[in-house]
């Protein structure tokens, strides 16, 4: 599969680097977009550059460049994740505001009826928040809140965040063992 990963400001970017890693280890072409403050959060979380996160992926595009391939419907790609997706990133894509690449790219998933996850990683939420979230999931766009699970009794961060990576890839429709599944 070919995904793009878009990554924005709000907190989480480590889930973000370990979907990659995952995807990437799959055999899956990712492609990727970071919002200006995207960076500083990769940067402050993680210990990211440009130049780390330009060597994880396949291509990194500039979110200034309204004209890279994924602003355009032709660009042939299977699915798209923001992760994390801010608040104002989920106002920009439910009222389809393309102002930068990450919501353009988003739109145009949009429109030509492709996957499309958001991770929304902000809490609490108040009803502009939810009614966006609403409006976006009634579109078809499928809303994974950043909210991992305990049931498979995790010892570790890293296992909070394979649990989260592993919801996702089964939105995407990746297969992946990075979690145990409730068995009842």
């Amino acid at each position: 599969m070919k995904i793009v990963v878009g990554i924005t400001g709000a907190s989480g970017s480590i889930y973000a680097l370990r979907l990659i890693e995952v995807l990437r280890q799959l055999g899956h072409e990712v492609h990727a977009v970071v919002t200006d403050s995207g960076w500083q959060v990769l940067d402050y979380e993680c210990g990211v550059s440009r130049e780390d996160l330009a060597a994880r992926v396949d291509v990194l595009y500039d979110n200034a460049n309204v004209g890279a391939a994924i602003a355009s419907g032709s660009f042939k790609v299977d699915a798209m994740v923001v992760l994390p997706c801010s608040m104002k990133t989920v106002a920009s894509i439910a009222h389809s505001l393309s102002d930068n690449l990450l919501t353009r790219a988003a739109d145009v998933m949009m429109k030509e009826g492709r996957k499309l996850v958001l991770v929304p990683r902000e809490t609490p939420l108040h009803a502009i928040h939810l009614e966006n979230l609403l409006k976006l999931a009634q579109l078809g766009v499928r809303i994974v809140p950043a909210a991992p699970g305990f049931y498979h009794r995790p010892q570790t961060l890293a296992d909070l965040v394979d649990m989260l990576v592993g919801k996702i890839c089964d939105q995407l429709g990746v297969e992946t063992d990075l979690f145990a599944r409730w068995e009842g």
